[in-house]
């Protein structure tokens, strides 16, 4: 197949840090190339995966997140400029909206974030012409209405993650300075077991950085070590060398990769119930899922886990091959749907033509 992808103009894929739906559109390139599949990628200039990519854009703009002039532009030369590819896998939220993208081939989008009222809106108006992927079961079970092609869990190059030997005796927190994600929740779970914890956070908005100052700063001990934000191989390194992966998430996050990235390593995951967590750890398995108050306990049997067990769990279900193969097959039934719809008009309209030429 020809495979065009689209990704916002904010960050570049993959992302130098922070960037979870520029790191998974990276290994969905990756994996479809190795496949034998055709991709080309409008993104920021200054991305560096390794895939065809269309020239033009500019340079990555963190300081415009979620601006709708920054977006817009750069999906209508997305659009303008993608050529004769076979589908067009659309990551935005403005691109699938945009009227005049090609009429002639088909367009999927992937819900990366939370299914909250106003957007599932957007994403029921979308369905009218384009394919909507979720990423869990969880994301699409809060809305009703919204016809969703296929639910595809996310997946990770594996060859880029080391097993560690969670020889270093503390428990990690890897994500984004809020209060959603828990970081306050895990501080006492590894003050409760008795376990230091070490932190890797992204903290680049006005508001993360408040949170950290006002909240997170004052309420720190000498357990806790916090290590600003990392990069992949140190992100990896780290959580190689935990006992486990606290995640003790406080929304119906749709995925949370962070979880995938730990068990790739080897280090079992320690989650709350809340969004897609059920869906990716194995209670008693690869971790524990439970209450805030029910974890502490949890990582105290977090030995007896075995760490292959956790890396097998990412082989089998969340690695980029499968990723890339479910959405092939994804891609190949909205082809074939999108022809047997469009013959018949396009035969109709050579028939009128003929019986009736327009006289100009």
């Amino acid at each position: 197949m020809r495979i065009g992808l689209i990704v916002g103009p904010w960050f570049t894929v993959p992302p130098e840090k922070y960037g979870g739906t520029e790191r998974v559109v990276d290994a969905l390139a990756r994996a479809l190339v190795d496949a034998g599949h055709d991709v080309l990628l409008a993104t920021a200039s200054d991305s560096t995966c390794p895939v065809p990519q269309l020239p033009g854009f500019a340079s990555s703009q963190p300081d415009e997140v979620g601006l709708t002039l920054s977006e817009l532009a750069h999906v209508i030369k997305a659009y303008r400029d993608m050529g004769d590819v076979d589908i067009i896998h659309d990551h935005t939220l403005a691109g699938p909206l945009y009227s005049h993208r090609p009429q002639d081939v088909p367009v999927v989008t992937t819900i990366h974030g939370q299914l909250s009222a106003p957007a599932a809106t957007l994403y029921r108006d979308m369905a009218k012409d384009t394919a909507i992927i979720a990423i869990s079961h969880d994301q699409c079970s809060r809305v009703s209405g919204l016809p969703v092609a296929a639910v595809i869990h996310h997946g990770i190059d594996l060859s880029a993650v080391s097993v560690g030997q969670g020889a270093g005796g503390y428990a990690c927190f890897v994500g984004r300075m809020c209060p959603d994600k828990g970081l306050m929740e895990a501080v006492d779970i590894a003050r409760e077991a008795g376990v230091p914890l070490r932190i890797a956070a992204k903290m680049h908005a006005s508001e993360e950085q408040s949170y950290f100052r006002e909240v997170v700063q004052p309420a720190l001990g000498s357990g806790e070590e916090f290590l600003g934000e990392l990069s992949d191989p140190e992100k990896f390194e780290l959580m190689g060398d935990a006992i486990a992966l606290l995640n003790p998430i406080q929304w119906h996050e749709p995925f949370g990769l962070v979880m995938i990235e730990a068990l790739a390593t080897g280090t079992p995951v320690l989650a709350t119930p809340m969004g897609a967590a059920p869906e990716i750890v194995r209670h008693g398995i690869t971790g524990f899922v439970g209450s805030t108050g029910e974890l502490a306990a949890c990582l105290e049997r977090v030995p007896s886990l075995s760490r292959e067990a956790c890396r097998r769990s990412v082989e089998e279900s969340f690695s980029s091959g499968r990723m890339a193969a479910e959405h092939v097959d994804l891609y190949g039934r909205l082809i074939g749907e999108f022809k047997d719809k469009s013959l018949p008009v396009k035969h109709h309209l050579q028939d009128n033509q003929r019986q009736a030429p327009i006289n100009l």
